[in-house]
């Protein structure tokens, strides 16, 4: 039986992987910051508490008889950063948190290490569409000490007997989702008018479900070792038909009006909104066609289902209406 562990096992996407990997037969243990994080989740999984991840982080017990690491845990982008040097506190996370813990999985024995990344890599929106071999672009300090993690580790695999696998997603949603596609859904339930109807652009995305597939398929497949791949539902979608879907699944209209895309600019700059209407409005597409290729893989589930998913939770969640 093989034994894998997963970092961040109490994250958005850790919880469902390890749910996932337990269905299918796997041996599963996950990390966590605190024993009363770990106490508050799933008991079907072997638990291991590691404190803050970073240079000094001791993985000997949560290493102990494992095949295979998938590496979630991240200090990730954040919208109101406290720190006076944010690259540094994301570094000591993202890069040498991650380094640390792969030169421990060397020396544990571990076959295998699976590393996601992000799709900020390769940068923040596409004029064409991002391909795995394409020059990188990061340009915040997240995307930075994903990019230098990722670095590190194919020295690491260059230099020594273990094999690397790094997986770069853009938005990932599905159930319990939250950030920027939670407030999306909140707004196109409360019924408000949304001035997106005039965007033209075209937005990769990942189910949580596709993510986890892709990961499972990245477990032990043999051309997976020493690969970078990109991952998405492949359908891309502008963002008034996603909102329409979203709409949809709401049982809600879309109330969608036409409103100059510059305008838009101009008046989130005015109240410091740029980043999050660019991201409504730019163009960030993805290639996948490598994954058919090296692992013969496709999402195997289609966006409409990630979406219905995923209002399906929002709304199960809602106060019940007298």
């Amino acid at each position: 039986m093989t034994r894998v562990l997963v970092t961040g096992a109490n994250g958005f996407v850790g919880s469902v992987l390890c749910e996932q990997l337990v269905a299918e037969g796997f041996k599963v243990r996950g990390t966590y910051r605190s024993r009363t994080i770990a106490d508050s989740c799933p008991n079907n999984i072997d638990k291991a508490i590691v404190g803050e991840i970073n240079s000094n982080t001791d993985w000997k017990e949560a290493l102990r008889e494992v095949d295979i690491v998938i590496h979630l845990a991240a200090r990730v982008h954040v919208m109101q950063e406290t720190e006076t040097d944010p690259l540094s506190a994301f570094e000591a996370v993202n890069t040498q948190g991650t380094l640390n813990l792969a030169e421990q999985a060397l020396n544990s024995g571990v076959i295998r290490l699976i590393f996601l990344s992000t799709i900020k890599v390769n940068g923040e929106q596409t004029e064409k569409v991002y391909s795995a071999s394409d020059e990188v672009n990061p340009s915040d300090p997240y995307a930075i000490s994903k990019w230098h993690a990722e670095q590190g580790l194919q020295s690491i695999r260059k230099k020594n007997r273990i094999e690397v696998v790094i997986i770069r997603p853009p938005l990932v949603y599905g159930p319990n989702v939250k950030g920027n596609f939670l407030r999306l859904i909140k707004l196109i339930n409360k019924g408000l008018p949304i001035p997106l109807a005039s965007v033209k652009n075209k937005r990769s995305m990942v189910s949580i479900d596709n993510l986890c597939n892709l990961i499972k398929t990245c477990l032990e497949h043999p051309k997976a070792d020493g690969e970078v791949f990109l991952v998405s539902d492949d359908q891309d979608l502008p963002t008034p038909e996603l909102i329409r879907l979203i709409a949809e699944y709401l049982q809600k209209s879309a109330r969608l009006l036409p409103f100059p895309v510059q305008w838009l600019y101009f008046l989130a700059t005015l109240v410091h909104k740029r980043q999050e209407v660019e991201k409504l409005c730019e163009s960030l597409q993805v290639d996948i066609e490598k994954n058919q290729e090296i692992l013969n893989w496709q999402p195997p589930f289609p966006v409409s289902e990630g979406i219905r998913k995923t209002v399906a939770d929002y709304l199960s969640h809602q106060p019940k209406s007298s």
